[in-house]
């Protein structure tokens, strides 16, 4: 696995915020799903931050006429991510990363999601979660993740199932509004896994339901 935990994403939107120089700016909905499609294609943090800087440093050079709009969102560095992230992987080839959490933190993450998922009334997902061996998978977060992820899977198939078609297409045409300046520099793959995030987190958002991935933890 590469970084987990929600300093994954808080680090993201410090660093953005810092290189846009702008304290107060705080990420779009269409932000938290790049970064949500970065955790998911298992993009190092150092690559984002790095891919960050590298965007800003760009934009930077250009002539003023060229800056009077401001970067607005973080697929702006979508581009200079995955050449960094491709940069890191080729480095990194080989290496090995420790556990980064202890295992009462992980049972705790656990435990309030299957709490939440007893509360809104999805007692199977919960059980599933109950079920997990955690003192076998903490040796092997990987194979853990995968649970999560299966578990994840479902629970947004069935809320996905249950959508108002009206809510779906809110969602896409909200999607569509923020996306249209940034299309050029994304690649299709880019744009697929960034609609899918999109839509699964406004869902899952609208239903009161957590996100099950230890980079939530």
């Amino acid at each position: 696995m590469t970084e987990t935990g929600l300093n994954y994403f808080t680090e993201i939107e410090e660093h953005f915020r810092r290189a846009r120089g702008t304290p107060l700016f705080r990420l779009s909905p269409l932000d938290w799903a790049l970064v949500e499609a970065l955790k998911d294609g298992g993009i190092p943090l150092k690559a984002v931050l790095r891919g960050i800087d590298v965007a800003f440093e760009k934009w930077r050079r250009r002539p003023a006429q060229a800056r009077l709009q401001m970067v607005n969102s973080l697929a702006y560095c979508s581009q200079a991510i995955a050449v960094e992230a491709q940069a890191l992987a080729n480095a990194m080839c080989g290496q090995s990363t420790p556990n980064p959490f202890p295992i009462e933190q992980v049972r705790g993450f656990v435990a309030q999601n299957a709490a939440t998922l007893k509360n809104v009334g999805h007692v199977d997902l919960a059980a599933s979660l109950e079920a997990l061996d955690l003192d076998t998978l903490y040796c092997d977060l990987e194979r853990l993740e995968q649970h999560l992820t299966t578990i994840e899977e479902t629970m947004i198939a069935k809320v996905r199932a249950a959508a108002n078609d009206d809510l779906i297409r809110e969602v896409r045409c909200a999607l569509e509004r923020e996306l249209r300046p940034y299309r050029h520099k994304m690649t299709a793959d880019q744009l697929t896994m960034l609609e899918k995030q999109f839509l699964e987190r406004s869902l899952l958002e609208s239903a009161g339901l957590p996100r099950l991935s230890l980079f939530y933890l």
